[in-house]
């Protein structure tokens, strides 16, 4: 099976050497984390001079390595290979299976029973220390619960830096799909980005492996890290949010439908935790609704993407596979990809209607923020109706700013930009030109 290069990735491994800080790479299992950090990254530290024995890698998942699950012989382990005032890299994969051990030299009758975690040492007090020591540069990925949450990196105590990587994004995928543009579009939109199911020539074992991924790897992790006392819920809450990708909703209307539909007896605030579990384990991710003219977020309702539309597809057995909402789900992956802040707009427009004045709120799909740079960006299956164009332009001429403005419509077509100085493209060049944004 070939190997899919990943720059992106790669350049900021590159760029976070030697900061002082843990680096830390996150995101859905299995979308390629430690084939980045034990494959391509350290074939890039041996083809930069790194001699081999300056690479240590502890992969806590083999039996070999069994032994060092226990934090302190790990310390040890990676310590005693060191030399002084040269540098390392050390790799360590799989690190969620280090326990903690406790610690003999501590009194445990001095301890007040609010500290008793102070009693016990584990990986994250490990990772610090080696973090600590000059030439030393530090890396980790983790699969389950304890490395999936989003706010890993505080744990870390200000020396996390996160690296969060995603599936194979559409131009990863075209790299390795051997198809045409066209054709590969086609099946990103089905099969989405999970290294795997992507290099996987046969259809059957692809869907099977994609079907099996939540019930044998996210579901387990959530249910562990959030004590999920009705999985049931947890179940039909992920197929709906599936089922609903991009459309506006909140938990009360969530709970709403799971009792309507699937008679689940569940409550809004159980469905936030649930919500909270689901986008933790980056299963799925949340967009909030921004207020363009009033410069305010609204607390309800908001969107949510699925991190993968293969997986999203499997969930629902490859049988509600409309293009005009995956495509949406794509662009806003790849927005999120590029680093870009990415928003539901709200814009507020007067109307006159029947001789009375009304104020209605129209949307902009994703309103982007990165640095500086700021784009309104409408995601148009087709516009070839009139009535479709206006529905899409409309919010963006009445932004009341001079931001960029794209529409992104299927297909292939070049960026041209109107009067207006709205931009029309087609979704394989925006995918496959970051310029055309930037």
């Amino acid at each position: 099976m070939m190997a899919v290069p990943r720059p992106r990735y790669l350049e900021k491994l590159v760029a976070k050497q030697h900061n002082g800080r843990v680096k830390i790479i996150t995101g859905i299992r299995r979308c390629g984390k430690s084939f980045l950090l034990s494959t391509l990254y350290r074939r890039h530290l041996l083809e930069s001079g790194v001699p081999n024995d300056h690479i240590i890698e502890v992969a806590l998942d083999q039996r070999k390595h069994e032994h060092l699950r226990n934090p302190e012989a790990l310390h040890a382990h990676v310590m005693d290979q060191v030399k002084p005032g040269q540098p390392y890299y050390v790799f360590i994969d799989e690190i969620q299976l280090s326990y903690r051990v406790k610690r003999q030299e501590v009194d445990e009758n001095r301890v007040a029973p609010e500290d008793r975690d102070l009693l016990y040492t584990t990986f994250y007090d490990v990772l610090n220390d080696l973090a600590s020591h000059e030439g030393l540069d530090v890396y980790v990925t983790g699969s389950n619960s304890k490395m999936l949450s989003s706010d890993i990196v505080t744990t870390f105590r200000d020396r996390g830096s996160e690296i969060r990587l995603w599936p194979l994004s559409f131009a990863e995928y075209l790299s390795c799909a051997n198809a045409e543009k066209t054709d590969a579009w086609a099946r990103y939109l089905v099969y989405g980005g999970m290294p795997t199911a992507a290099l996987e020539p046969d259809v059957q074992e692809r869907e099977a492996y994609l079907k099996s991924l939540f019930d044998t790897v996210y579901r387990s992790d959530i249910i562990e890290r959030y004590d999920i006392a009705n999985a049931f819920v947890l179940d039909q809450l992920t197929r709906e949010l599936a089922s609903a990708i991009g459309s506006l909703t909140n938990p009360t209307k969530l709970a709403n439908t799971l009792n309507t539909v699937a008679h689940a007896d569940t409550t809004g605030k159980t469905v936030k935790r649930y919500l909270d579990a689901l986008t933790d384990a980056f299963v799925f991710r949340k967009a909030e609704r921004f207020d363009v003219k009033g410069k305010r977020y609204f607390d309800y309702p908001m969107k949510f993407y699925a991190t993968d539309v293969g997986l999203r597809n499997a969930l629902l057995n490859f049988r509600q596979v409309e293009e005009t909402h995956l495509m949406e789900n794509v662009i806003f992956n790849e927005l999120c990809m590029r680093g870009y802040s990415v928003d539901v707009g709200a814009v507020r427009i007067s109307q006159t209607v029947d001789g009375k004045r009304r104020d209605a709120l129209h949307e902009i799909d994703f309103v982007v923020n990165r640095g500086s740079q700021k784009a309104y960006i409408q995601s148009a299956f087709s516009i070839e109706a009139e009535s479709k164009r206006a529905q899409e332009v409309t919010p963006l001429l009445k932004s009341g700013d001079f931001f960029r403005k794209f529409v992104v419509t299927n297909g292939s077509q070049q960026p041209w930009t109107d009067d207006a100085g709205i931009t029309y493209v087609g979704v394989i060049p925006f995918l496959l030109d970051e310029s055309i944004l930037a």
